[in-house]
């Protein structure tokens, strides 16, 4: 009996369309960015910017058209619209599908991805040599400082060597010379 009762006064639920619709929302709280998620003759499910408390009035803009409504539910930022009078939502949905509002795709050949396949392989060949360029900059660094390093510690030596021969470049014997008198002498 109490199935019966509840049937007679429960309204079936209304189909919901769902979008993505970019609008906007004021509330007390001012204006703000709003998407309406879904749409209906009764009313929207909307994710707004601002949050909009429940049992507010609020105005909902979208292209051309204001619509009031009530707020009878929130859950984060997203919130339930209830309107007095029925919802164009077919008007809705061809200013929605305005061409200023669509996303397009361009229609490609079947020879357009075997060019993103080069353009990948052409990707990963520039960063090899792009790597190859930047290892032999580094190793070409290194093997300067380790040049000049070793010419600093062997200057030294060797001007020492010039000036125990007389200030003369010596030759390969003038060092055996030099080398067998050092050895001869006690």
């Amino acid at each position: 009996m109490h199935s019966a009762k509840a049937a007679r006064h429960h309204r079936p639920r209304e189909l919901r369309r769902r979008v993505i619709l970019p609008a906007l929302v004021r509330s007390d709280g001012g204006w703000g960015n709003a998407s309406i998620l879904n749409i209906s003759s009764r009313g929207f499910l909307i994710q707004a910017s601002r949050p909009t408390p429940k049992g507010s009035k609020v105005e909902l803009r979208h292209g051309g058209l204001v619509i009031q409504a009530r707020v009878v539910w929130r859950d984060g930022a997203r919130a339930g619209l209830a309107v007095e009078s029925r919802v164009p939502v077919e008007e809705i949905l061809s200013l929605g599908q305005a061409p200023g509002l669509q996303l397009t795709a361009v229609a490609r050949s079947s020879t357009d991805g075997r060019k993103t396949v080069h353009r990948h392989d052409d990707s990963r060949m520039r960063g090899r040599v792009l790597e190859f360029v930047a290892i032999a900059a580094l190793s070409a660094g290194i093997a300067v400082y380790a040049f000049s390093v070793v010419h600093a510690m062997l200057t030294h030596p060797f001007a020492r060597v010039k000036t125990a021969l007389g200030g003369r470049a010596a030759g390969r014997n003038q060092l055996f010379s030099v080398q067998t008198a050092a050895m001869a002498a006690p």
